[in-house]
């Protein structure tokens, strides 16, 4: 179905794969194009509980397609950076959670796909990095935008501004990840993540994800009222009812409104 991703979904829980091994997963039209159907198809999907997104090969994705960029004109430019924003605020804003298990290189567009997810695990041997200034371009795909959230506005003009790749340690020391796993770890490290928040109330889970992204960069007067409402709202959920009522039972709680 898909020619540049791997798809599956196991337990509640899919798996998406940039795979494009000989191109470091670099990201073109067709890969963005196909990152968008993906998750729509995950976006309408009630089994889907979480998503693990990660890289074939050496790479999480090394980059944007350097190749296809250097045919374009200002006019196509901006038509493909407008294709990169459109998969990224959809990841974002999907209403699942998103990890990224970072196993190699993530730079420019891969820098900026793990960014848009809300949880990142790297490989011990991964690779971070907006090497576009050296190229005579700067990141297109949200990440002058993005990584000044995550790791401040003085530590990210220092990335964009020197194009300095940096290991899995200093981008968890930063904040450009949660966790930094041993490789032969990573997906089960993901994967058992995934499970565990799959666990959880599924539209609480959802709920949460929302207050956070919309609230963030809202006034404190604006995100409180936000958060008010949504959490009266999350009252209405068959799930806090089964919540609640295990607590309450000292049982464990099993949620249906999937």
């Amino acid at each position: 179905m898909y020619e540049t991703l791997k798809y599956e979904v196991r337990d509640n829980i899919a798996f998406v794969t940039v795979n494009r091994p000989k191109a470091m997963n670099a990201l073109n039209s067709q890969v963005l194009d196909e990152l968008y159907c993906v998750f729509y198809e995950i976006c309408k999907d009630d089994s889907v509980l979480a998503v693990v997104l990660t890289g074939e090969g050496k790479a999480f994705v090394a980059g944007a397609d350097i190749a296809e960029m250097s045919k374009l004109g200002t006019v196509e430019a901006r038509t493909f950076a407008h294709k990169g924003h459109n998969v990224m605020n959809f990841i974002e804003n999907l209403n699942k959670p998103v990890i990224a298990a970072v196993n190699g290189f993530a730079l420019g567009g891969g820098c900026e796909l793990s960014m848009a997810c809300d949880i990142r695990l790297a490989s011990a041997k991964a690779k971070f990095g907006q090497p576009e200034v050296g190229l005579g371009l700067i990141p297109g795909f949200g990440g002058n935008l993005r990584l000044p959230r995550l790791v401040g506005k003085g530590m990210a003009k220092y990335l964009i501004f020197s194009a300095d790749m940096i290991d899995a340690q200093e981008a968890h020391r930063i904040g450009l990840v949660e966790r930094v796993c041993e490789p032969e770890e990573l997906m089960a490290e993901a994967e058992a993540l995934a499970k565990k928040i799959a666990a959880k109330a599924p539209i609480a889970v959802s709920v949460a994800k929302d207050v956070i992204n919309n609230g963030y960069d809202a006034d404190m007067k604006t995100a409180s009222a936000y958060e008010v409402n949504a959490f009266g709202i999350s009252f209405a959920s068959e799930d806090m009812k089964e919540g609640t009522s295990a607590f309450l039972e000292k049982r464990k709680a099993e949620f249906k409104n999937r």
